[in-house]
């Protein structure tokens, strides 16, 4: 989690320019930050799956103030990444117990 918000509002020189995989980097840092929750499954995860896309959001109002876009998109990949991660510690976990 620092890692992904010292990444998101380092402040940068100029406003940087779009990249292609922008959104895919969004998307597998979420899915990274939230794969263990998936795996330990704790009693209120839904909690947690909501702090974690607030959180990414969070990050997205304050990116415009240090030179930095904030996007509905990114939010939306973070979000995708937060649920992807989720369901596959969830499926890992399980093949696990089974095994």
């Amino acid at each position: 989690m620092l890692l992904i918000t010292f990444m998101s509002l380092y402040p940068l020189q100029e406003v940087p320019k779009f990249s292609s995989n922008d959104k895919s980097l969004h998307l597998i840092a979420y899915f990274f930050l939230a794969l263990p929750l998936g795996l330990r499954k704790p009693n209120k995860w839904i909690l947690f799956i909501a702090i974690l896309i607030i959180f990414g959001g969070i990050i997205e109002i304050i990116q415009p103030y240090v030179n930095r876009y904030g996007e509905w998109l990114d939010f939306f990949s973070n979000g995708l990444g937060v649920f992807f991660g989720f369901f596959t510690g969830l499926t890992l976990n399980k093949s696990l117990l089974t095994n």
